[in-house]
């Protein structure tokens, strides 16, 4: 009786170990992001059957004007799905993408090495230098792309806890 007990308790430990171990992609985003993210599918998924396939991807191009799209693109783009690509593979897919992105305290903790007096500003033409100048440099184009999208004060400083905001969440004022 107690080895019978002793299995099951194990089966159910193997069990909820499992579950666990299998995220939710949908846990992964805010619903408004969810939203969002179904709206692109749906306007991908140009015959309306619930899954993104070739013809759809080639008519998705053909209206953004691009008309020649060479097969090898488009069955890579098919191959990342690993099977027919339903919404919820195709919010996967966008989890792994955006996966990389840093934790919005580390971003911030980042941040704040530029900050000494610890105001919640940077200021831009001494951080525009350093991504101009250091690590993994930035081209003009970049970081005039980037401060184009970044919050600044009167002053003119990034407003630094905003633009982390923006990175990990996205722009609001986008909707």
């Amino acid at each position: 009786m107690a080895s019978r007990k002793a299995g099951a308790r194990g089966k159910a430990t193997a069990t909820k170990q499992a579950q666990r171990g299998s995220s939710n992609v949908f846990s992964m985003f805010e619903q408004a992001q969810i939203q969002e993210f179904k709206e692109a599918f749906s306007c991908i998924d140009q015959n309306r059957d619930g899954i993104i396939c070739k013809s759809d991807l080639r008519e998705t191009y053909s209206q953004l004007g691009k008309v020649s799209v060479p097969e090898e693109e488009l069955d890579a783009m098919l191959q990342e799905g690993k099977g027919p690509i339903n919404f919820t593979v195709f919010l996967t897919l966008f989890g792994e993408k955006l996966n990389g992105t840093d934790p919005e305290e580390a971003i911030l903790s980042a941040f704040r090495m530029f900050d000494p007096s610890g105001k919640g500003v940077v200021n831009k033409d001494e951080f525009k230098q350093l991504l101009l100048t250091q690590a993994d440099k930035f081209s003009l184009a970049e970081v005039e792309q980037m401060f184009a999208l970044t919050p600044m004060d009167l002053a003119g400083n990034i407003d630094y806890k905003s633009l982390c905001y923006i990175i990990t969440h996205g722009d609001e004022k986008e909707e």
